[in-house]
């Protein structure tokens, strides 16, 4: 896909309203919510819904993207539910097959696949078929950094995203080392695991772009 500006910015993980219009009163070009039981941002789509409405509110006009992230659910059964909410695109997280994708594809076209290098990906974007690839750290909303040496040496061939320890304090230079085509950012703008803090939102994004 064709990012809305020079650099897309996504900030995922959120759980209330406030976050919401918070990351796209920043200029956030993506918010994303998390159905993975067991993570502290874990949301049943019931709770979903009531931000999706926030997220349309706040973005009056403005283009914004809702990301629905699965990590252990059917492929088919998370396209289904991201067809089901109005999500703008389905983030597929972790053990996902080829065919995995191949089978939610077929129900939602707009499909992201998450991953690590420690997984040792096929780093060529849409080779699964999806429109984004997101590299994040080897173990997922931990908060752990990378090694951006590792991400120099195996650069992605297509638009992808730089996950995994990003803060407001050293996103900027991550970007200038990794040169991605966005970042994603979760635990590094929480007070708490799964507690987003509004100001650190706002100020991550303005280190991004800045």
């Amino acid at each position: 896909m064709t990012p809305q500006s020079p650099l897309y910015v996504k900030v995922c993980g959120l759980k209330t309203a406030e976050s919401v219009a918070a990351a796209i009163g920043a200029g956030a070009d993506a918010v994303g919510f998390v159905h993975a039981p067991g993570s502290p941002r874990h949301l049943e789509p019931a709770q979903i819904r009531p931000l999706l409405a926030a997220a349309a509110e706040a973005a009056g006009n403005t283009r914004v993207d809702t990301v629905l992230v699965v990590r252990s659910l059917i492929s088919d059964d998370a396209a289904r539910l991201a067809l089901d909410l109005g999500m703008s695109v389905l983030q597929l997280h972790g053990d996902y097959s080829k065919q995995d994708f191949g089978r939610a594809k077929a129900i939602f076209p707009r499909v992201w696949r998450a991953t690590s290098l420690a997984a040792r990906p096929d780093l060529t974007v849409g080779a699964w078929g999806e429109k984004m690839l997101l590299l994040d750290a080897p173990k997922a909303g931990s908060g752990e950094r990378w090694d951006l040496g590792t991400i120099v040496e195996n650069q992605p061939k297509g638009p992808w995203l730089l996950a995994g320890g990003l803060t407001p304090d050293n996103v900027a230079e991550a970007i200038a080392t990794a040169h991605p085509t966005g970042v994603d950012v979760s635990s590094g703008v929480e007070s708490a695991p799964g507690v987003k803090d509004l100001a650190k939102i706002r100020e991550f994004v303005r280190n991004a772009r800045g």
